[in-house]
């Protein structure tokens, strides 16, 4: 359990002449260490109806379950101030929505000129200022205070408030899942608002009949987006796409909307992960799909083969004591400073992503930082396949015979095979009912382990010759 402790609730407080909405905040990280609750932001929203909107959608979301709906799913949103954003982060109760709202510097104005703070923790988004926000409207200003007042008045027995609710670690595990799917994604149509919401309005409602949450697809054609019911040539895939309907109340606000999608088709059915993104007056809101409304983040795999390189979670230490809530961390840039190829860094962050420290913005193309208000373990503990991997090499289940390698012992042995891109594809029941749809399964993980060992020790070896020769080189230069 993860105790959630607000000084009071927030609430949308004043008059229709001038609005204050009021984010409470839970225990939260910011440059000067831990803090009980954390002051970000304070200062006026500039298209106030848009930025209440967008914000209940995300809101919405941490409060719904669209696979098997009905149960309990109400979790706070992350906020994470970068100095010169504001991000509002959730995910759905069953994993497989992922919704964030940027605020960017032209939707805000902060009070006597203060920036965004820098720092990450949890707002109390209940149920009463959801309804409030649901009726803000028209163009009175409306204030923004992300964090306890300066002001605030308490008493001995006044507004405390304390929710004990359930932190799974599908979430922590969702963050490292979508930034990876994120950071492969394209941009493959971007269209006018109208258009986008035409999309909308054809979609099924939710429904318990059997077809329920059935895939759909659009064909970019210039500005428009074509509906189809198969995955045809150029088609991006709508998964489950009645969880893109909390969209259509921030529409009315929007520019411009773009979707994102895998380069590659998928195999298969062509079931794949997607990304809407609404352009509005200074902030964007995002919302990412995962590939089958019955699919959480947390079980994609996506971080797997990162993990499984021998020094990520070396270079993850290294590269995380350069981040500091940036909004745009510079690959090529924290390559420099660790003297860590750009590859293995990507790796890295991939292991900071597994504690929640990493997101990816579509938008700019780039990671950003955060620090998550609570703790967890290793990421073994979060992936029993990279646990079962290690195990594998540990025990020497793993033999290599050229192009093959052998993985288990005896009759439980599986072979592993390399097709001519390198790629690689197993003979046991997750990889044949997956096809790595899911991740690599635990004996091609094995394989890549010892392969990569096996090519460190080589390239060491190779060094040291290359030393000696050197060495003898200018002795006899000496002599």
């Amino acid at each position: 359990m993860h105790t959630y402790a607000y000084l009071r609730p927030s609430a949308l407080r004043g008059s229709a002449a001038g609005r204050a909405l009021a984010l409470e905040t839970s225990g939260g990280v910011t440059p000067a260490g831990e803090v009980a609750n954390p002051r970000l932001f304070s200062g006026f929203l500039t298209t106030p109806a848009a930025a209440a909107t967008a914000l209940l959608v995300v809101a919405d979301v941490a409060a719904a379950r669209y696979y098997r709906p009905g149960g309990r799913a109400w979790l706070d949103p992350v906020v994470t101030a970068g100095g010169d954003r504001l991000r509002f982060e959730s995910f759905s109760g069953c994993c497989g929505v992922y919704a964030r709202l940027d605020v960017l510097a032209p939707g805000f104005d902060g009070d006597d000129g203060d920036g965004v703070g820098h720092g990450t923790t949890n707002v109390d988004v209940n149920l009463p200022l959801r309804r409030a926000l649901a009726g803000l409207g028209g163009l009175d200003p409306l204030h923004l205070a992300v964090g306890p007042g300066e002001l605030a008045v308490r008493t001995v027995d006044g507004e405390f408030v304390e929710r004990k609710v359930p932190l799974p670690q599908r979430w922590l595990r969702g963050f490292a899942e979508a930034q990876v799917l994120a950071a492969g994604f394209a941009l493959r149509a971007e269209v006018p608002a109208v258009e986008a919401a035409a999309v909308l309005r054809a979609l099924p409602r939710p429904s318990r009949r059997p077809d329920a949450g059935a895939n759909r697809w659009v064909v970019p054609a210039g500005r428009t987006l074509r509906p189809t019911t198969r995955p045809v040539p150029g088609a991006v895939c709508l998964p489950g796409p009645e969880r893109l309907l909390p969209l259509g109340t921030v529409l009315r606000h929007a520019t411009a909307v773009r979707v994102y999608a895998p380069a590659a088709p998928a195999a298969g059915d062509g079931a794949a992960a997607v990304a809407w993104e609404v352009q509005l007056p200074g902030m964007r809101l995002t919302l990412v799909l995962s590939p089958r409304a019955s699919r959480g983040f947390s079980g994609e795999g996506a971080v797997l083969n990162d993990l499984a390189t021998g020094r990520a979670v070396a270079d993850a230490e290294r590269v995380a004591g350069l981040l500091a809530w940036e909004p745009r961390i510079d690959v090529t840039d924290l390559s420099a400073q660790t003297g860590v190829p750009a590859g293995r860094v990507r790796a890295g962050l991939t292991v900071l992503g597994m504690s929640g420290q990493i997101g990816y913005d579509l938008a700019e193309e780039a990671h950003f930082h955060r620090h998550l208000p609570y703790r967890v373990g290793a990421a073994e503990t979060l992936n029993p396949r990279l646990r079962g991997a290690r195990a594998l090499v540990a025990d020497g289940a793993v033999r290599l015979e050229g192009p093959l390698a052998r993985v288990g012992m005896g009759d439980d042995a599986h072979v592993v095979r390399a097709d001519a891109s390198g790629r690689l594809s197993c003979t046991c029941l997750w990889w044949a009912t997956y096809r790595g749809g899911r991740g690599p399964c635990k004996h091609v993980l094995a394989v890549g382990m010892v392969r990569a060992t096996a090519a460190h020790a080589q390239m060491d070896v190779t060094t040291d010759v290359a030393g000696t020769a050197a060495a003898a080189a200018r002795s006899e230069t000496a002599r």
